[in-house]
């Protein structure tokens, strides 16, 4: 256990959760998925399970989007104090902020203490476009948290999401929380193999396209200038600037670790400006661009700036290739 938490401690607290909330969890890291069906079955579950927190003495943290958000704050007025609530459509609109900026966040304002968590990345309005990223992120959370004292509760609606959703809850969390009860998941893998089950080839740009090669570090004022005058035809001139810093930071990888040239690609489709950049580089870490690097590490934050400055970041990563599109919605 982590620092001032005994293991007497830790089984006293999950006894409290199990009275509260139905359901007990003795490892160091608790990743439930809450099926629910209807508004009362989210209330319940989620209330019960920040309650029991609370309880406990946790730092809790809410992060569900908007409606969502507003049901659970109205349920907890009377210990709303003691809780932190975040809109996930806005802060974790695109599914590879949610781990760093996020939950790896709350762990680090609360150094030495078992947290609890409410994180709902997966709901309804979420796009076949974002799908693959944010079952990638469910996925990851249990190896960025393998070491934490934590405790993350995911909700999936039952009834509105897809039946692909649903499946691919009992295969990225350890136990499931499905009417009221609690067992280990029959279907959960190891979620660096259940994670790259989501690297997919994506589709072939549209024959439009426009296209630049690169490969010298003089050639990164030439990806901007053509990131900046096919985006600003489409997008603000600060969602502008935003896209193209993204795509300057992924050119100067490709430079720095690979010795051959790079290839980046702009095109619109319905809704959305796509940036693809590809080189010949092989990304082996499947947390890159979800968990800052070192402290004493310089550079590493190209992918996290990426993922801070674009409404979504798709990889697909191959030991010959990588291609990476960033996405700004219109």
């Amino acid at each position: 256990m982590s620092d001032g938490i005994s293991i007497a401690e830790c089984t006293a607290r999950a006894e409290r959760r199990a009275d509260l909330t139905g359901y007990r969890s003795d490892s160091r890291f608790d990743h439930p998925a809450l099926l629910y069906r209807g508004e009362d079955e989210y209330v319940a579950g989620t209330t019960a399970f920040v309650r029991a927190a609370l309880t406990d003495g946790d730092p809790v943290l809410v992060a569900v989007p908007d409606k969502n958000l507003d049901l659970i704050r109205d349920a907890l007025t009377d210990v709303a104090d003691g809780v932190v609530f975040t809109d996930m459509a806005i802060a974790g609109r695109n599914p590879g902020r949610i781990i760093p900026r996020i939950l790896l966040k709350f762990a680090a304002d609360h150094p030495g203490r078992h947290i609890s968590m409410v994180g709902e990345p997966m709901w309804p309005d979420r796009t076949a476009l974002e799908y693959p990223a944010c079952a990638t992120h469910e996925a990851l959370i249990n190896t960025a948290f393998a070491h934490h004292d934590a405790a993350i509760l995911c909700p999936y609606d039952a009834v509105r999401l897809e039946p692909e959703a649903i499946e691919d809850a009992w295969r990225t969390h350890p136990t499931m929380l499905d009417s009221g009860v609690h067992r280990p998941s029959d279907r959960y893998t190891d979620p660096l193999a259940t994670a790259a089950t989501f690297n997919h080839e994506f589709p072939a740009p549209p024959e439009d396209a426009e296209s630049l090669a690169y490969g010298e570090s003089s050639s990164l004022a030439a990806v901007r200038c053509f990131v900046r005058r096919h985006a600003a035809a489409c997008l603000s001139t600060d969602s502008t600037e935003d896209l193209v810093l993204a795509a300057n930071e992924l050119a100067a990888n490709t430079i720095e670790h690979t010795d051959d040239q790079g290839h980046i690609t702009i095109w619109t489709e319905p809704g959305v400006l796509i940036c693809q950049v590809q080189d010949a580089g092989h990304l082996t870490d499947p947390l890159a661009g979800r968990r800052l690097p070192r402290p004493d590490r310089l550079g590493g934050y190209g992918l996290i700036l990426a993922n801070d400055l674009c409404d979504l970041v798709r990889i697909h990563t191959t030991p010959t290739s990588t291609t990476i599109r960033l996405h700004k919605y219109l």
